[in-house]
């Protein structure tokens, strides 16, 4: 009895193991077609600046959150801003924003913003 509880046990695991396996190879592929289509703008990215590209692609059918390929610069700067100081609720993007300085936010934001936008499917 105590060997079947066990090979229960490592069930979870294994398929928890390939889900997370599966959803680690999409976020690469993701993060590989985004910062193609961003260095196909001609920049050389930002320190932290593709690391976007996991959530907000170029693409909008690639983006759990909004697509932020070709936005003007201001306004990803002002929204990185707020989540910095917390004027803006957001769940994980407080946290991510204030690993950046005003200024290396200002440089990702003015990289995206050259980054052109890919088209809808």
């Amino acid at each position: 009895m105590s060997a079947a509880r066990n090979h229960n046990r490592r069930r979870p695991c294994a398929a928890g193991f390939a889900f997370g396996y599966r959803r680690a190879a999409a976020a690469v592929a993701v993060l590989c077609l985004s910062a193609g289509a961003a260095s196909a703008a001609g920049l050389a990215a930002p320190a932290g600046a593709t690391a976007c590209s996991g959530c907000h692609g170029a693409s909008p059918a690639a983006s759990v959150g909004p697509p932020i390929a070709g936005r003007p610069a201001a306004d990803l700067a002002s929204a990185m801003e707020e989540f910095r100081t917390g004027a803006r609720p957001a769940t994980v993007m407080q946290r991510i924003a204030k690993g950046f300085t005003p200024e290396e936010s200002r440089a990702i934001a003015e990289w995206w913003a050259a980054v052109k936008p890919e088209a809808k499917p």
